[in-house]
């Protein structure tokens, strides 16, 4: 880093942009040492912010995370009288902090939690089980409220409507059932018609559905809407009417959502694939949050495979993958966009999950912490921490930015087979095979 100091008092003509390449006022010389506290002051007075907004800057891919100059590769500082682009992104102006200590372990379910989730405002919690039942419980005073029975056979997977008022599970017996959190009523019939047991459940998004009276689901055996050759793994319902679903026949499907025709197929795994994430989540609030989430650009879709690749696809305009992502080792077991859409996080049976750019799928980097397989992850609300839940029995908290391990947290007495984290950022839930769901906070 040496050849670096004698450019400390040099100055660089340099333009300010945002993620989109617009430049924000005109180019203008910065110096080389400044500061990013400096930098964010700059950009806030050539953005006209009334209140000051937290901004990340980039050079080149690489984020300064103290001064200019220590991002900056030796050519750009041999070339100093060329014009640099620093981009700005805007940060989330709360922030949330890392849970650290388990306050609730809360007993009932009488086998494993398979799945748990708070809905989206975080007023609910429930979680699914291979008891046949799925729990509501008290977020506040973190204790059982309700247990609904209705299913058969193991309850494999849950979804909340966007608006939160209701419920949907899905079981090995192929059943869906919807349920009544205020009440803990099931709402209407059994719904019957898939022969094998049910893989994913997916809601219209609420712009496209305000009252939420349409789902998706998917099975081990084919999708009604007949395309697949063996088993569908995974649905998502996207924020342009297109629903997308993976599969062990090793493709993904695009059809539409208004009459069920099938629109493309994207090949490129090499073996099942299990699961995906759209980089629209935001949908579930309204369509302004879907339109800031989604931006100009398509909608962006990953899929994680047994294969060990995930790829990252516009599924609306093309079958081209945008990139295919090499690195892990095992079969990917969950993939999700951070609620800012920017990062891509895999959860492996390597025992590791990685970081990749949401826009065009390179590589950022491995978080090493759990020594067995990784199940399920989930973000914080304002994309800067991850939470993992492994077969080593423990969760752990990273630092998203640092790239680094924050909190180990081990109590569950077997293998996490399910974790989300509290839309308000204040809670962890967290499940697993010593049948206890288990509440994490600060």
């Amino acid at each position: 880093m040496d050849h670096r100091n004698r450019f400390n008092n040099t100055n660089i003509n340099t333009n300010f942009k945002s993620e989109d390449g617009e430049v924000a006022g005109s180019s203008f010389d910065l110096p080389i040492d400044i500061t990013t506290d400096k930098l964010q002051l700059i950009c806030n007075a050539i953005l006209k912010n009334e209140e000051s907004v937290p901004y990340s800057f980039f050079v080149n891919d690489t984020e300064i995370t103290e001064s200019l100059i220590k991002a900056l590769d030796k050519d750009t500082l041999e070339h100093t009288e060329k014009v640099l682009d620093i981009i700005y992104q805007p940060q989330a102006v709360f922030r949330v902090r890392a849970v650290t200590r388990c306050t609730s372990s809360i007993e009932g379910h009488a086998e494993a939690v398979i799945s748990v989730a708070f809905n989206p405002d975080g007023r609910y919690l429930a979680s699914g089980s291979g008891d046949t039942t799925v729990r509501f419980w008290d977020v506040n005073t973190e204790t059982p409220q309700f247990t609904c029975k209705g299913h058969k056979h193991w309850v494999l997977c849950i979804a909340w409507s966007p608006n939160g008022k209701k419920l949907a599970s899905g079981c090995k017996n192929s059943q869906i059932c919807l349920w009544d959190p205020e009440k803990g009523n099931q709402i209407g019939k059994t719904l019957i018609g898939h022969k094998q047991w049910i893989t994913w459940l997916s809601w219209k998004p609420l712009h496209l559905d305000a009252e939420c009276r349409y789902l998706a689901s998917s099975s081990k055996c084919k999708l009604s809407l007949n395309g697949h050759l063996q088993s569908v793994t995974c649905v998502i319902w996207g924020g342009t009417d297109l629903l997308y679903t993976s599969s062990q026949d090793r493709t993904v499907k695009v059809w539409r959502g208004e009459d069920g025709v099938l629109c493309r197929t994207l090949q490129g795994h090499g073996h099942w694939v299990n699961t995906m994430a759209l980089n629209d989540e935001m949908a579930k609030i309204a369509k302004e949050r879907y339109i800031s989430a989604k931006g100009n650009a398509p909608e962006r879709l990953v899929s994680g495979s047994d294969d060990f690749t995930l790829y990252l696809w516009q599924p609306e305009e093309e079958k081209k993958p945008l990139a295919r992502m090499t690195g892990h080792q095992q079969l990917i077991n969950d993939v999700q966009f951070s609620p800012d859409t920017r990062l891509i996080a895999s959860a492996s049976f390597d025992k590791s999950v990685k970081l990749w750019d949401g826009k065009n799928g390179k590589f950022l980097a491995t978080l090493r912490g759990h020594v067995n397989r990784v199940y399920q992850i989930a973000w914080s609300a304002d994309s800067r921490l991850l939470c993992s839940g492994s077969s080593d029995s423990t969760l752990k908290v990273w630092d998203i930015k640092q790239k680094k391990l924050l909190f180990d947290l081990p109590g569950h007495a077997d293998e996490v087979y399910a974790v989300d984290w509290s839309p308000d950022g204040q809670r962890v839930a967290s499940g697993g095979k010593d049948k206890v769901l288990k509440l994490w906070r600060k």
